[in-house]
């Protein structure tokens, strides 16, 4: 495959990329928000994010299409991810999903590619995309993992692994996802992240049984937990996936839902002002 002319980094400032986004997660706790295309990642960088992830569903929905199955192929992954490592001069973490292949070796190669994209970071999931058997079994999710992480040696990418027990309501979850996290810390994954996790306790526990390695929590909705509180429970890394996505579309859906329906215009008062997103990208945009 040949990758597609996105960034406008060259090798040093990828190396640097990589080199602070393993920093921040060395000690405090940051916010990694996700955006889904150029603009969003350009206003992220100026509103003082450090840091910033893709996000699989808001790709997808912007596509048309449904964040399961792979949907998104992986071609087309890779170069919605060179072009958010492109945007700005900040680290990137790639919302990778299973590595877009079950057997480990094609895990391994897709990470490569994946890394030629210059991401500072990438994540890989265990969930198998079976309906009925939602997660892979534990040995083969052990050895995706494995596979990654060799693939990855060498070249500063942060590798993520995802336990999904949570998101898909398997039997004990956290049982399940706690022992399968600690599996990946032990087969050399980077930072731990069981999306889902909702309480004090469930965070506490994913913190201390796989530390001192790093955990990303994600918090996509108001669920009683600040940024204060998830580094004060151990978090170093604070994910939104889909939800900055999600809160556009639904700015947009209220509105067109107005307009549809009663034919007024009433939600468009809450639109951003034409002439601040203009300047911004007028002064901030690529430049030709």
């Amino acid at each position: 495959m040949t990758m597609p002319d996105a960034t406008r980094q060259d090798a040093s400032q990828i190396a640097a990329a990589r080199a602070t986004f393993r920093r921040l997660h060395e000690s405090g706790c940051f916010v990694i928000p996700n955006p889904w295309d150029t603009g969003t990642a350009l206003m992220l960088k100026h509103l003082g994010f450090k840091a910033l992830a893709t996000t699989s569903s808001g790709f997808s929905f912007s596509r048309g299409l449904p964040d399961t199955d792979w949907a998104v192929p992986r071609d087309m992954a890779l170069g919605h991810i060179a072009e958010i490592v492109g945007a700005t001069d900040l680290p990137v973490n790639a919302d990778f999903e299973s590595g877009y292949a079950h057997e480990p070796e094609a895990v391994a190669e897709n990470c490569r590619l994946c890394a030629a994209t210059g991401v500072a970071g990438l994540s890989i999931e265990d969930n198998s995309g079976k309906p009925g058997e939602p997660l892979y079994a534990f040995d083969l999710a052990v050895e995706r993992i494995k596979a990654a992480v060799s693939a990855l040696k060498g070249t500063g990418v942060l590798l993520t692994a995802r336990s999904e027990a949570h998101l898909f309501g398997v039997p004990d979850a956290q049982k399940v996802a706690v022992k399968r996290l600690v599996a990946f810390a032990e087969a050399g994954a980077d930072v731990l992240y069981a999306p889902g996790l909702r309480t004090p306790e469930q965070i506490r526990e994913v913190v201390a049984a796989v530390a001192p390695k790093p955990v990303n929590l994600l918090l996509s909705g108001p669920i009683g937990i600040s940024v204060a509180d998830a580094a004060a429970f151990g978090v170093r890394r604070v994910s939104v996936g889909s939800a900055l996505a999600r809160a556009a579309w639904g700015g947009f859906l209220k509105s067109a839902r107005e307009l549809a329906g009663q034919g007024t215009f009433n939600s468009l008062a809450e639109a951003e002002p034409f002439a601040a997103l203009n300047t911004f990208f007028r002064t901030h945009g690529p430049k030709a």
